[in-house]
């Protein structure tokens, strides 16, 4: 019974709390095991071979002390929610499209699930065990974040009016003024329902990633944001909280009761169509090669990423605490000033691609007889684009210079002139677009596309039937620690590759 027996003595306890699980016990109950179902030399297909090593190198067992208090003093003894969360890991990494019920079937159908879950075989948990652990990742009493009874909704929101654009912000100066709002309170952290997730998947996930190399340089890393469309449901689903229309009122005013009071419709730009659940805005890892992501946060569809951006950026900072964001990457849907002043506030430096359909994309006046281009660029009073001519970097200002062939200065070296940051950071950043340095920090912003396309595509995010915010958040963070559990394996193949044939010598 030598290498099992540790972990079986610590599931056979009276304890009602979860006891917990070292790491090291589940390794060797599922070795046993696999040696006992599938013969002295393990017996594994190649298919199951990464399975099983993505979950031997990660531990869970953190969990069990996040939850210990979480869990009654009175009923039957508690489940490993090791066990738990790495099943339900399993589940995403073989079968995304599949329902929890639908899980469980499949444990008792195919032992190697069960066994690299770390559940004894002749005693499976239920569906309803499932649900009772996510419960428990969840401190809010409601799953939703928002009340089921709201006001009656709108229409549906504005469409962008050319293909492939985004829709627009409904209210003028919102961004603005939302982030004047977050500046003023960003000392005051307020607690969300999935922090108890997010406190997790930092310190026993992202701090592994960040153990083996793969996030970049903590001391000054860069981040990538940007939001995508998740689909929940064909319609958004509500009944009436009267009685009207059974007293022959066809029209009325009243709250209806939504159930899905957290989504509405927004503009897919990508699809060219309306859909009805939430905008996912996601924070990544710029600098990572294997494109991880940081933070999630659920909005309502017809949300604005720029709306999104602020909300999810003041959120990270105040959470993120394995090291200092140097810069965030954003796309033209960002290109707003107000957001510039929010990242330098931030201590972050913005990469903002121009909105070249901006309204403030219009050729500006300064003090002087020069001009400022919608990209720039000071212009001569002869109406030409003056050239760079150097970079004062402590003070952050670019130093311009006309040829003296031009004719706009009396000047031996022609007219001259600067710009600076502190004048307008959205038209004058402190890395100039045209630079190659620029180019080359903001060619990583696309590591956050990828990002969301690994959640959505490979791992069918969208395919999670659940009716609560509270069961796409864990879909999301189970996602996302797949994500983390997927880069730690290939970063190590060829140490695992060379193991595979000492462990599984007769794998097929």
């Amino acid at each position: 019974m030598k290498g099992y027996a540790p972990y079986y003595s610590r599931l056979e306890r009276v304890d009602l709390k979860p006891v917990l699980v070292p790491h090291s016990d589940y390794q060797a109950l599922v070795l046993h095991q696999l040696r006992t179902h599938y013969g002295p030399g393990v017996v594994l297909i190649n298919k199951d071979w990464p399975l099983a090593a993505k979950l031997w190198m990660t531990d869970l067992s953190a969990i069990t002390t996040l939850l210990q208090d979480d869990y009654s003093d009175q009923g039957p003894a508690a489940r490993d929610p090791a066990s738990l969360l790495r099943s339900y890991l399993l589940l995403l990494m073989t079968n995304p499209e599949m329902g929890i019920t639908e899980w469980v079937n499949e444990l008792k159908r195919t032992p190697i699930y069960a066994i690299l879950s770390g559940f004894p075989l002749d005693d499976l948990p239920g569906v309803g065990t499932f649900y009772d652990f996510f419960d428990r990742l969840w401190p809010a009493v409601d799953k939703h974040l928002k009340p089921k009874k709201q006001r009656k909704r709108k229409g549906k929101a504005k469409k962008g009016k050319k293909k492939g654009e985004k829709a627009p912000t409904t209210t003028p100066g919102r961004v603005e003024r939302l982030v004047k709002w977050m500046m003023r309170h960003a000392d005051k952290k307020t607690a969300l329902p999935a922090d108890k997730l997010f406190d997790f998947f930092q310190s026993q996930i992202v701090s592994m990633s960040a153990k083996f190399g793969l996030l970049g340089d903590l001391s000054a890393l860069s981040a990538a944001g940007d939001g995508t469309p998740i689909v929940t449901a064909a319609y958004p689903r509500s009944k009436p909280s009267c009685d009207c229309r059974a007293r022959g009122i066809a029209e009325c005013n009243h709250p209806r009761i939504y159930s899905q009071p957290d989504c509405n419709s927004g503009w897919d730009s990508a699809r060219e169509r309306y859909f009805n659940g939430y905008h996912l805005y996601m924070i990544s890892a710029a600098d990572s090669k294997h494109d991880l992501p940081l933070y999630p946060r659920l909005q309502p569809a017809s949300r604005h990423d720029a709306v999104s951006l602020v909300i999810s950026a003041v959120e990270f900072k105040q959470r993120f605490t394995l090291g200092a964001v140097d810069k965030m990457l954003l796309d033209a849907a960002h290109d707003a000033e107000s957001i510039y002043l929010l990242l330098e506030h931030q201590g972050m430096e913005p990469f903002i691609d121009l909105n070249v359909r901006s309204k403030k994309n219009t050729v500006s006046k300064t003090a002087s007889d020069i001009r400022i281009s919608p990209k720039g660029i000071p212009i001569c009073p002869k109406g030409k684009e003056m050239k760079p001519n150097g970079t004062d970097r402590k003070l952050h200002r670019r130093k311009w210079r006309c040829s003296p062939d031009c004719g706009c200065s009396t000047a031996k070296f022609g007219r001259t002139f600067y710009t600076k940051t502190s004048d307008d950071p959205r038209l004058f950043p402190k890395t100039p677009r045209d630079s190659e340095k620029w180019k080359l920090v903001y060619k990583r912003r696309t590591s956050i596309e990828r990002s969301n396309k690994r959640e959505k595509v490979d791992y069918k995010l969208e395919s999670g039937r659940h009716r609560s915010t509270m069961m796409w958040y864990m879909r999301i963070y189970g996602i996302m620690i797949c994500q983390h559990m997927d880069a730690w394996y290939v970063s190590q193949k060829d140490e695992w590759d060379k193991l595979k044939s000492t462990i599984c010598p007769t794998a097929a």
